[in-house]
């Protein structure tokens, strides 16, 4: 390929070359044949003197004409100047028109090979060549990536799939029991009391359960249709921590667990922790984690939340103690359709939805959220800017 390319170049030259000659013959030809009377003409009037001469002995004198040789160099220089500017001019032009036609080639090339690369499970030394060594790794780097991002859509799917597999054959067993145990209250109406409100009691705890069940499905299909669009204002973060700690005091009093806010102490004539943000968006990436936290937490335990400023960003932590979540399960732990705990299991915990979408509005936000969890201290830390 290299020595093909130096002959092309070397060609090109001697084209280049002969062409030049021809170009010079051509004005040549030009001037001496068809402006010869005016060429000479002009040269006589420009670049000659005329000087008349006296003979002695009152002879009839002559008229000397002499060369202007310093006019005729000006001459000579000025033509020479217009044939270089002439000469690369015409270079700069076949250069660029080449240069042009060589990079439709290597386009054409480059984009026939990345084709290839990408269609087929051909490896990258066997399809480019060794002049495209750095658009070989840019593509196989890209390659990865997209098996990668593959992979992960296509996991997400079967986790999407199995949850709607598993909903669907559990939304029979609630269904089966508010049936059976309603049909038992109206074929026997004058059954006693005490058992009519213990079978009522089930049948309304089956239907909140199915409810609860129902609601899931929905979250599914709201998070593929919906499209997350922020309406920012300025929040009072530790006015809503304190709002949201007094609304879930029923979940935490049900599990018997109790809530603990840390706040930083105001001082006064300043005001607490603002941040410019959705306030409906954000309350709903902290009550998904609190949600998350207390139906992860061990019965009659504390959830510790914390809010403090920390180098021009808002710091909100959420800890509760539960089972420590291996380090494989904490990466996925913000995944789509991802549960802890096995679907059928579905007393704790929703559609595995809950902290995908908190990682979303807080990434719109621009902000941050992890996880962490160890000796037996699950930890969620949500960074967004003040």
């Amino acid at each position: 390929m290299k020595v093909k390319a130096r002959l092309k170049r070397i060609l090109i030259t001697i084209l280049l070359l002969i062409g030049g000659f021809f170009l010079c013959h051509f004005i040549y030809v030009v001037i001496d044949r068809g402006l010869n009377g005016y060429v000479v003409d002009r040269f006589e009037e420009e670049y000659m003197s005329h000087q008349w001469v006296e003979l002695e002995g009152g002879e009839e004198g002559y008229y000397n004409h002499r060369i202007s040789w310093w006019r005729v160099k000006e001459l000579l220089y000025e033509a020479f100047l217009v044939l270089i500017i002439v000469w690369v001019l015409s270079l700069r032009l076949a250069s660029v028109l080449y240069a042009s036609r060589r990079e439709k080639k290597i386009i054409h090339a480059a984009s026939g090979m990345i084709s290839d690369y990408m269609r087929y499970n051909r490896g990258a030394a066997e399809v480019f060549p060794e002049e495209y060594a750095e658009l070989s790794l840019q593509a196989e780097e890209l390659k990865v990536s997209m098996q990668r991002n593959e992979q992960m859509l296509k996991e997400e799917a079967a986790r999407k799939n199995d949850l709607i597999t598993y909903l669907a054959h559990d939304l029979k067993t609630p269904l089966t029991s508010v049936i059976g145990y309603l049909s038992l209250l109206e074929e026997v109406p004058e059954m006693p009391a005490a058992q009519k409100a213990k079978y009522t009691h089930i049948a309304l705890d089956k239907a909140m359960r199915l409810e609860k069940l129902i609601n899931e499905f929905f979250e599914i299909t709201r998070y593929n249709l919906q499209q997350i669009i922020l309406e920012k204002e300025t929040v009072d973060l530790s006015f809503m921590l304190v709002q949201m700690t007094d609304e879930f005091y029923p979940i935490l009093n049900t599990h018997g667990n109790t809530l603990r806010l840390e706040l930083p102490p105001e001082k006064e004539g300043e005001e607490g922790i603002t941040i410019y943000a959705d306030s409906e968006k954000l309350a709903r990436v902290f009550n998904n984690i609190l949600k998350n936290a207390v139906a992860y937490s061990y019965p009659n335990t504390e959830i510790l939340v914390s809010c403090r400023e920390k180098a021009g960003k808002a710091v909100i932590t959420f800890s509760n103690h539960g089972k420590t979540i291996p380090e494989q399960r904490l990466n996925a732990i913000f995944d789509k359709f991802f549960r802890l705990d096995d679907a059928r299991s579905t007393n704790s915990g929703g559609a595995g939805l809950g902290l995908a979408i908190a990682r979303e509005i807080v990434t719109l936000h621009g902000g941050s959220i992890t996880a962490d969890s160890r000796d037996e201290i699950i930890t969620f830390t949500v960074t967004l800017p003040v």
